[in-house]
C-alpha cells in the first residue's frame, strides 16, 4: 500500500482545544473546538463543537459541557468517538452516497504511550474510518510549517498547542530526539485564573480567561502596559464584579508556563547530536500551534537557546496541513514507527 485513493482521504488534529479536519484538495474544511455538551440525564449529545463551546458556563444542571481531550489524550472515549463521526460527517458532506469509508491520518503526541495511541486508532475506526494511521504530532507540524523534514538536515519544531508542548528535532523522515510536556494552552488559561482568584478574590470562566490570553497575554518583558476590564463572580461577596487586569500582571501569571516551555527546548537541544545542533542555528526554531501566537514567546525563546525563532504561517493549522500532507506518504509511515516516537513523556 504506496498511496491512498486521495479523494476520499482525510487528515484529522485531534487536539485539547480544537479539532481540525483536512480534506485533500479543499484544504481545511472543519475548524471547532475539541467540547461535546451531553445530556446527564439521558446521555445523549446535545452540541458539538462551536456550539458546545457557546455553552460552556452558561447551561441548565441537566446538561453538561466536557472536553473529551486531555493533555492530548482521549480522557472519555465514548463522548470522543460520538465527536469525531460528527467532524468526519461534517467534513465529507460532499462526497457521494455511495462513496467507501475514509481513511485517516491522525495525529497523536509524541509522548504518547501505546494504550494511549490504541485507543486514538480504535476511536477513530468507531467514528467511521476505514483504517486510521497515528502521527507524531510534532512531525506533523512539521510538515505543515514546510521544513525540509526529508532531507539529512536538523529541523526543530515547537509546537505549543491546548494540552501539550510537543518539542522535537527532525531529519531524513524521522524523529531524531523529541520531548512532550503536558504543558501548553491549557495551563496558561489556569495561570490567568488562579492569578485572578488570588489577587482579587474575583472568579472568572475559561472562556474569560483564555480571553484575556489572547487580547493581552505577553511572554517575558511588557513594551507596552495595557489594561483590560474583566467580570467574574467576587468570592467575598458571591456578586459579580469588574475589576481592571494589566497585560504586565498577565505576563507575571504566564511566568512558569513559559520557563516549562522553554526547559522543554532547551532539553531537547541538550540531547541533538552536534551536526543536527548545527544545522538548527543556521536555519533557526520554528514555533507552530496556537501557544505560538502569545505575544513576545518567540522573542524569549530565542534570548534563552540563543537561536533564531519564527512562527510559522497560519501557525494554528500547521498541524492538520502536515497531517493531510502526510496522506501522500503512508508507505513511509508503516515502516518508520520512529515517527510517533515515545522519546520522553513528563
Amino acid at each position: 500500500m504506496g498511496k491512498f485513493s486521495l479523494s476520499q482521504d482525510l487528515g484529522i488534529d485531534l487536539g485539547t482545544a480544537n479539532t481540525l479536519v483536512f480534506v485533500h484538495g479543499k484544504g481545511v474544511v472543519v475548524r471547532e473546538p475539541t467540547v461535546v455538551a451531553r445530556d446527564i440525564q439521558t446521555g445523549e449529545v446535545e452540541a458539538v463543537g462551536s456550539s458546545a463551546y457557546n455553552m460552556i458556563g452558561r447551561t441548565p444542571g441537566n446538561i453538561s459541557v466536557v472536553r473529551p481531550m486531555k493533555d492530548g489524550v482521549i480522557a472519555d472515549y465514548d463522548t470522543t468517538a460520538i465527536m469525531m463521526k460528527y467532524f468526519i460527517k461534517k467534513a465529507m458532506r460532499t462526497r457521494s452516497l455511495f462513496a467507501k469509508k475514509p481513511n485517516v491520518m491522525i495525529c497523536v503526541p509524541s509522548g504518547i504511550t501505546m494504550v494511549e495511541e490504541r485507543a486514538v486508532v480504535d476511536a477513530t475506526k468507531q467514528a467511521g474510518a476505514k483504517d486510521a494511521f497515528p502521527i507524531a504530532e510534532p512531525f506533523a507540524a512539521a510538515i505543515g510549517a514546510g521544513l525540509p523534514v526529508w532531507e539529512p538536515t536538523g529541523s526543530m519544531i515547537v509546537d505549543i498547542g491546548g494540552g501539550t508542548t510537543e518539542v522535537a528535532v527532525i531529519s531524513l523522515g524521522g524523529i531524531v530526539t523529541s520531548r512532550s510536556v503536558r504543558t501548553a494552552g491549557d495551563d496558561m488559561d489556569d495561570s490567568i485564573t488562579n492569578y485572578i482568584r488570588k489577587h482579587y478574590n474575583l472568579m472568572i470562566g475559561e472562556r474569560s480567561a483564555e480571553s484575556i490570553k489572547m487580547d493581552i497575554g505577553v511572554a517575558g518583558e511588557v513594551a507596552e502596559n495595557v489594561e483590560i476590564d474583566i467580570r467574574g463572580r467576587d468570592l467575598l461577596t458571591g456578586l459579580p464584579k469588574t475589576i481592571t487586569v494589566t497585560s504586565a500582571e498577565i505576563a507575571v501569571s504566564l511566568r512558569d508556563t513559559v520557563e516549562s516551555i522553554v526547559e522543554a527546548v532547551k532539553d531537547t537541544l541538550e540531547k541533538t547530536p552536534p551536526e543536527l545542533a548545527a544545522d538548527i542555528m543556521d536555519r533557526g526554531i520554528v514555533l507552530s500551534g496556537g501557544g505560538a501566537l502569545l505575544q513576545n514567546l518567540d522573542k524569549v525563546i530565542s534570548e534563552e537557546t540563543e537561536m533564531p525563532v519564527f512562527v510559522t504561517d497560519a501557525p494554528l493549522e500547521s498541524v492538520a496541513n502536515g497531517t493531510g500532507k502526510s496522506l501522500e506518504y503512508v508507505k513511509h509511515f508503516r515502516s518508520h514507527p520512529n515517527v510517533s516516537s515515545r522519546s520522553m513523556n513528563e
